[in-house]
Parts: structure tokens; sequence; C-alpha cells
């Protein structure tokens, strides 16, 4: 770079747009985007790590989508190329890749490409850059306004990672206009300008989370305002004429057109009328074609309204030729009464049934139509089509019992109606029916099929599938009842399927699990191979009672948007200091969701015998030995869990749930039952002679070898915790800025 050259920059720089000459350099200077740059995510981690793959930022304007690519540059130690989608082309594209070969082969240097706009790239664009990115000889990083997943190839999206950014929250905005009136180098801190609060409160909140829109009317109003006293006063109605008018983000063909059509539709099905007019009024506001929105309230009318409200078709029709015989502003009126009466209707999806009936379709052979129902005008004499039809006007209340299904889809449902509204008076009339037609099917001979395979390895074989479906079930509870955002940070107190699971629910987070010793690490360790190594979760190998320790010694969160745990408490002996210590690792707005087997309710084995087995006066001093061995101080209950987390400073719900099970009686259950050295003998012979031990012991046997499962629930205490004075800290607001 020649005197000249430099020159020019130096003086484009220092007259360049505030919004440009205020962007962040590192990641320190960033402000917001907190759910995927806070602390513990996953892109501060790559970031700071310098170990990026492909990206995409995908997010509105002025939202920090190229400003991150530029502190990206400022932190790598890769080589950092920028590219224009709008201004380049494949041969800028061709450019950029054979300056990147040739810095990788002769300086084993990096490159990463950054392309704004991306979207704007062409299929065969987009395509010129899919082996460089396969192959590693660039990393992309790309920037788009528009949804990635439908205006970026698919080859590209898949080896990248999306990171989502959203409108600048108020505070974020606040920080940046303080940001910007403080810096002296940058900003108007040598100019003593003064930003009355409510100017400030008038931008931000008609910048609508735009960083940028936000800069641009506070450069327009500090360049327009004379100087008074050696002071830059901007008051309301300055900041008024400078952004006079919010900006709605609204494309006709965009993601912000199919969004909040989605938005008013979900909030006419969910029955909500305050913000199924809101987001109606933000349609019309940008535009949007009355035309499109009546379509859709048709559609709605059928699919979420249905026969709980038949009419409501007629209804949005009529509202409809209103608004084409008046037009707008007028037909507003039209417009929003149809919205509000679907807002307002009973609801039923019944017709989703016709769905279901065409996978039925799909799916099967095509089924005979029964002799009954064919057509007898043709083939009567012939083929004896249509005998057997019962007339049902011929019978009483005009309905007789008869097939109407092929033979292979009899006792099939499709119908199901709902208790709204129409519907609910239907649903008893259309039950009853069903149970007639079928009681008059099952009239007929019923012969079972042949070589039903019943052997103890298929009993088995069920039962495990059985097992492994209630884990699954606790853990989709476990998440159900968490509801974690992708961003969130989790911690899983006993890792396992918990872990694996929040990988998934948390992809722009990052997932911690703390693993015991020995096998429990080598097999987690086992199952995160096939992961990248950004995207594993972070191990944290100690004991419970050490967790603290390793907490704190480590470079982890120590504040956790979640934490979950399934059979957690039971690996501590002293669970009410457990959930103390529990709390301090929550964020203010985090939750604690556990589900743990109730010692005091585990299954009795003597339940499993006879009430006269071995006999009565044996089997009653059974049952009082092995209760009392669950009657110990670590075999807690509800109350005493509960009263350990109201102690621990725990606002929480702790709930009964009762998982039926069954578990196969294999040799080992046996063995582990019914072998003299087995700690369930063991605990009988210390209160029994060995003769009842022996009778007790041949009973058991008899009653496990009479059967290939035995009823087995899990009684499992839910928790679902946040600290006490979670709400007060979450909505505390922060001080102002300016």
């Amino acid at each position: 770079m020649d005197l000249f050259e430099q020159h020019r920059q130096t003086r484009l720089a220092q007259e360049a747009p505030l919004a440009a000459r205020m962007r962040p350099r590192t990641l320190q200077e960033y402000i917001g985007q907190d759910d995927i740059l806070g602390p513990g995510r996953l892109l501060r981690r790559a970031i700071q790590a310098d170990q990026l793959s492909s990206l995409l930022f995908y997010g509105p304007p002025g939202t920090g989508k190229t400003t991150l690519a530029q502190v990206i540059a400022n932190t790598t130690k890769a080589h950092f190329t920028e590219l224009n989608a709008v201004l380049a082309g494949v041969k800028d594209l061709r450019s950029a890749i054979s300056a990147a070969q040739e810095r990788r082969g002769q300086q084993g240097q990096k490159t990463i490409l950054f392309v704004d706009e991306v979207h704007r790239f062409n299929k065969a664009q987009q395509d010129a850059l899919l082996p460089w990115v396969e192959n590693g000889t660039v990393t992309l990083i790309g920037a788009t306004t528009e949804n990635p997943y439908f205006e970026v190839n698919k080859a590209l999206v898949s080896r990248s990672r999306v990171f989502q950014l959203k409108p600048l929250r108020e505070t974020d905005l606040r920080k940046i206009a303080h940001q910007a009136i403080q810096d002296p180098q940058r900003g108007y801190g040598q100019q003593a300008v003064t930003l009355a609060p409510n100017a400030l409160e008038h931008l931000v909140n008609v910048a609508n989370g735009d960083a940028r829109a936000l800069l641009n009317a506070l450069e327009l109003a500090v360049k327009t305002t004379p100087v008074t006293d050696e002071q830059i006063y901007i008051s309301l109605e300055i900041a008024e004429e400078s952004i006079q008018q919010r900006a709605v983000l609204y494309d006709k063909e965009g993601d912000a057109h199919f969004d909040t059509i989605s938005a008013l539709i979900k909030s006419i099905r969910g029955s909500d009328p305050d913000a199924a007019l809101y987001w109606l009024a933000r349609m019309v506001y940008a535009g949007e074609n009355p035309g499109y929105i009546f379509r859709r309230l048709v559609i709605l009318a059928g699919e979420d309204v249905g026969l709980a409200v038949p009419e409501a078709m007629g209804v949005v029709n009529s509202c409809a030729q209103a608004f084409e015989r008046v037009g707008m502003p007028e037909g507003r009126y039209p417009l929003a009464q149809a919205v509000l009466y679907l807002a307002t209707c009973p609801k039923s999806n019944s017709a989703m049934g016709f769905f279901d009936a065409l996978k039925a379709v799909e799916r099967q052979r095509e089924a005979e139509i029964p002799n009954p129902l064919r057509d007898p005008n043709r083939d009567a004499k012939a083929f004896g089509h249509g005998q057997g039809y019962l007339y049902p006007h011929a019978y009483r209340d005009h309905w007789v019992a008869q097939q109407y299904l092929p033979d292979s889809l009899q006792g099939q449902i499709f119908y199901q109606p709902s208790n709204q509204g129409y519907e609910a008076a239907i649903a008893e009339t259309v039950a009853r029916r069903r149970e007639a037609q079928l009681a008059a099917e099952l009239s007929q001979p019923f012969f079972p099929a042949p070589g039903l395979d019943s052997s103890q390895e298929r009993w088995l074989q069920r039962t495990l599938g059985s097992a492994s479906e209630q884990v699954r079930q606790i853990c989709d509870r476990i998440y159900q009842i968490l509801a974690p955002q992708p961003h969130h940070v989790l911690l899983d107190l006993k890792g396992g399927i918990l872990t694996w699971e929040g990988l998934r629910q948390v992809p722009t987070g990052g997932v911690y699990a703390r693993v015991t010793k020995g096998q429990h690490h080598q097999t987690m360790e086992q199952q995160a191979r096939a992961l990248q190594p950004l995207v594993k979760p972070v191990l944290i190998q100690t004991d419970l009672a050490k967790l603290p320790t390793a907490l704190a010694a480590e470079a982890y969160p120590q504040q956790f948007d979640g934490i979950v745990g399934y059979g957690a408490l039971s690996d501590s002996q002293h669970i009410d200091q457990l959930l103390t210590q529990l709390a301090t690792y929550l964020s203010p707005t985090g939750s604690l969701v556990l589900a743990e087997r109730i010692p005091a309710r585990t299954v009795r084995i003597y339940s499993l015998l006879p009430p006269d087995s071995p006999s009565q006066e044996l089997g009653q001093r059974l049952r009082q030995i092995e209760d009392s061995l669950y009657g110990q101080p670590d075999s807690w209950d509800i109350p005493q869990l509960t009263e350990w987390i109201a102690s621990a400073g725990l606002e929480a719900d702790v709930s009964l749930w009762e998982v039926p099970g069954q578990l196969a009686v294999t040799p080992s259950l046996k063995q582990r039952w019914l072998a003299p050295d087995s700690q369930y003998m063991q605990y009988l012979s210390h209160r029994l002679t060995k003769e009842e031990v022996e009778r007790i012991r041949q009973a058991l046997a008899r009653q496990l070898n009479s059967q290939a499962t035995i009823p087995w629930h899990t009684s499992l205490a839910l928790v679902s915790a946040r600290l006490r004075d979670a709400d007060e800290t979450a909505h505390r607001a922060p001080p102002g800025n300016c």
C-alpha cells in the first residue's frame, strides 16, 4: 500500500457514516445477540478458540451480521477475504479460491471467505463455492437477510452451521447510543452531545431493533442541531424529525411475509383475538394483499374451526364478498370481523382425519369395495353387485349397522369429533354407532392367526423394547417441562440420554454433563466420537459431591439455563446440601428439572406372591420385614423432597409420576433375588429362620418360573424448580445509559 492509498483509506474511515465508524472490533465491544454469543455459547467458544467451521449468519438488517464477521476477521489467525454477492461474480470467486489455494500451499495459512448477502448469488455461483468449502480450501462465512434454508444451496447449508441473529433489544440499543455519544475517537465524545431521555427512548423505539437505523438517526440529529453554549442538545422534537416512522420488516415474498401470516393463523387457532388483531394490523400496515389474507382465513375455517361451527366457512366467504364490494379503507371492517369471528369460535381440526385416510390409501394395497356397496345398476345380475345392502332410510332413525369400510380396514378410525360446539352434540352419536358396527362385525366367528411365536425370547425382546421406550418417555417429559431455547447452556447431572437429547435441543448453546470415572466416562466419550469437537458435550469427570470443585477448577459456566437429571439424587448421600448447591448454578431465569425414583415407593417383591403364599402368617411377617427395609432414613418420599427443595431457596412443583412397565424374568433376575447369597435373601435371613427363608424362596421361584414378565411400575418424583425470586430478578429494569 503506497502513501496515497493509505491517506485515501484514512480519509474514508474518518468520513464514513457513524454506523460504519462504530462497528465493534472485538467480542468485548460487541453488543447484543447474547443468545448466540453469551458466555459458554458455542459460537463464542469457536471464535475464541479460532476453530471456526463454515457459518451462515441469518437475520434482519442492522442486527450485526457483517459486524460479527469483522470481529472474526480481527480475531482469527486465518486470512480473511471479503466479497459482496451483489457485486461479485464467478470470476471474483475463482480469484479468491485461487489465492486461498496458493496461500495454503506456500504459507500453510487457512482462508476465511466472508460473503455478504450470500443469498444474492445465483445457483451457479453457489455451486462454484461448494467443492472448495467441501475440501476445506476456504471456510465460508455467509450473511443473509433471507432464510438460508430456502434461499441458499441446500448442500452449502448442510455443510454450515446456521446462527439466527434477532432484532436487538432496547437495552442493547441504549448501550449502542451511549457508546456512540461517549467514544472520543469514532463517535461524538469530543463534541459534548447531550441526548434527552425521552429523545433516546423515541430513537430506540422507532429503530425497531436495528442498530444501523438508530445510529443513522443519531448522526442526522447531531449534524443538524446547532451548537448552543458549546453543547449539542438533542430534544424529543429533533429526534422525531430524525427518525419519523418505524420501518416495518416485511417482504411479500420473504420470511417476514410467511412468518407474519403464520403468527396470525396460530393466534386465531389459539383463540387469542387480541394477538390476531395485532398480526392482522401488521400485515395491513405493511401493504399485504387482503385477498391473500382472506384465502388463508377460508383455509383456517375448514382446518381449525371445521364442524365445531359449520357456518364459519360461510361467514368468512360473506366477509370476503363484502370486502370486494366496498374496497379499502372501509373494507378493513369485514376483514377484522372475519378474524375476530374465527378467533372466538370453538375449534376443531377433525377434518384432518381426511389426511389419515389418505395415508391409509397410500400405504396399503387397494382394498376391494365391499359387495353391498357396489353399484347394482350395471352388474347386479351377473356378479350380484349391491346384494346385501341395507337401505338406511328404511330403518328407525334412518340408520342401520353395516360394513362400509373394506375388510382390511374394519375398525379403523379416521374422524375424531371434538368436544367443541356443534361437534360436541354429535360426538356421542358417532361413538355409539361405531360401537354398534363393531359389535355387528364381532358377532362373526373369530379365529386367531396361526404361527404366533410366544417363546420366552420374544417376550424378552418385547420387554427390553418397552424398557427403552420408558426411558425415552421420561427423557421427553423432562425436556417438555424444561422447554429450552436453542441458545441455552445445560448441565446434565448424570450424563446419558439427557445429554444427547440436550445436544439436539440447544444446537447453538452448549451441554455439560457430569460423568463418573471408568466405564461411564469411556462410554460417553465413545458415543461422542462422531461429533465435531465444538458440538460435543463437555464431560465433567467427577463425583457429584465434588461437582462444585470441578466447576470452579475449569473454565465451565458458573450458571446454567437448565439443569436436568434422571436418577441423579441417588448418587448423593446429602440430597438437601446438593439441592442448595444446585440452586447456585441456576441463572436467574433457569430451571431445574429432575426425574427421581422414590425409594420409599419401590415395588415390593412380596407383592408378586399370592396372598396366602407361602402362608398367611409368614406372608404377613414378610411384608413387615420388607416394608421396614424401605423405611430407612435414606428412603425419602415426596414430602421430604419438597422440604429439601424449599430450604434450598427454590420454588418447585413436585408431582408423583407412576410410569407403568414390565420386568423381564431373566436368569440374572432370579439369581439376584433368589440366590442364597443375594442381598434380599441375606436381609431376610437376619430376621427369619433358615426354614422360613427357604419357604419364601421356593414360593418366589414358583411364581417367577410361571411368568415371562411381571408388572413393575416405576414411581418417579417429577421436579420442576426455579429460584424463588427468579421473576423479580428477570424483570428488574436495567439502569439507563444516557
